[in-house]
């Protein structure tokens, strides 16, 4: 294990022999670390935090801080961070709350970059990039492969559906549905079509983007259609698609609202 001299790490801390510190640290107890991560200069972990293989958390970072909630009172409440994440400068991750679910989960494979917050009881899922100054506020869900522009501001108990994009410096209060483009401001939100680009990217074939067109078409462009019969007819025309089956189920399952305005084409 490589500590530097200058960090702090307490006895009850649970690190991998592997695990790497630099300047300045402070991990505390009730803070697990696996193997092959990196902790960077003056970074704070606090516990309990349960940090798994191959990350790297960048300068200034604050780990495992206590959700910043009124009505938390000191629970023992946790946030778990799987494999192989980049956390970078000054990212800001804080544990769940007794009202929540209780803990803070953020998958593998992600790219946090700079300023990121991840607040109380959020769940991020793998594979996903939040840009410089993402905010996520309390319980938001975040699914696999969304990416999140800079500057981006996401209200609490929001849903970020999978291999979505939201643009840069949009401000998020309904769910954003998985496959599709979203950006704008709160009260004048705008989708722009399917994510072709990023799911090309990730292996999706022709013809899943022709049935995830249609379904868009039916859905976003059918200004006649009540959203529960355009999901119907999208169920009755596209069958055994299991991303137009994911796109129908998120609007069906969704508690607040999901954003269905599409960009002007003035």
């Amino acid at each position: 294990m490589n500590i530097h001299p200058t960090a702090i790490v307490d006895p009850q801390a649970e690190l991998d022999s592997s695990v790497d510190v630099g300047p300045y640290v402070i991990i505390e107890k009730g803070v697990k670390i696996g193997s092959d991560t990196r902790i960077k200069p003056h970074s704070i972990i606090t516990g309990p935090t349960t940090i798994g293989s191959g990350n790297v958390i960048g300068p200034f970072a604050t780990v495992g801080a206590p959700p910043q909630d009124l009505k938390y009172k000191g629970e023992d409440t946790r946030l778990i961070i799987g494999d192989n994440n980049q956390i970078r400068e000054y990212v800001s991750i804080h544990r769940g709350t007794v009202t929540g679910s209780g803990i803070t989960t953020v998958g593998s494979g992600n790219l946090l970059m700079g300023y990121v917050h991840i607040a109380h009881d959020c769940v991020v899922g793998n594979h996903t990039i939040l840009a410089n100054g993402a905010t996520l506020a309390g319980h938001v869900q975040v699914e696999d492969h969304a990416i999140i522009g800079g500057l981006v501001a996401i209200h609490q108990f929001t849903r970020i559906g999978a291999y979505s994009y939201i643009g840069g410096m949009s401000g998020i209060s309904k769910d954003v549905p998985p496959f599709i483009i979203v950006s704008g401001t709160r009260k004048n939100m705008r989708v722009s079509g399917i994510n072709k680009v990023g799911l090309r990217r990730h292996g999706f074939d022709n013809e899943t983007l022709k049935k995830l067109d249609r379904a868009y078409k039916i859905i976003f462009m059918s200004p006649d259609l009540l959203l529960k019969d355009a999901l119907k007819q999208v169920t009755a025309e596209i069958v055994g698609c299991e991303p137009v089956d994911k796109l129908t189920d998120f609007f069906r399952t969704s508690k607040h609202g999901v954003i269905r305005t599409i960009e002007s084409s003035d």
